[in-house]
């Protein structure tokens, strides 16, 4: 078995499907989730951060015994980052999964016809 691939048959076969619509459609589709949820997530961690640097007073507040706003806020940091991560993993499988199984398919599809090898 060897790891050698004709490099001028794999770099343009990689590049027509970078140019393909299907993965004009993914990386669309990937770009619509990360760029919102990246600035939402940042601007709430800012906000986190400008009200523990400036708003001592409302971060101090005690809520119950000596939980107060502050570790409540540094504590939904966490929650938010998990939440992210499992709604990113539900639009994954809904969303980019089935657009990126199809151009895994095509690939193994032509790999059979020409008999090059598999698309893994």
């Amino acid at each position: 078995m060897t790891t050698e691939v004709p490099a001028s048959s794999s770099t343009e076969r990689y590049r027509a499907v970078q140019q393909s619509e299907e993965f004009q459609r993914l990386r669309r589709k990937l770009r619509n989730f990360i760029f919102p949820m990246t600035v939402a997530f940042f601007l709430w961690y800012l906000l986190y951060v400008l009200l523990s640097a400036y708003a001592r007073g409302f971060m101090s507040v005690k809520i119950v015994g000596n939980i107060n706003i502050a570790l409540v806020f540094g504590l939904l940091q966490f929650v938010s980052t998990f939440l992210i991560a499992w709604y990113y993993s539900r639009y994954a499988n809904r969303e980019l999964d089935p657009i990126a199984d199809e151009i895994k398919a095509r690939l193994a599809r032509e790999d059979a016809e020409s008999g090059t090898g598999s698309a893994e």
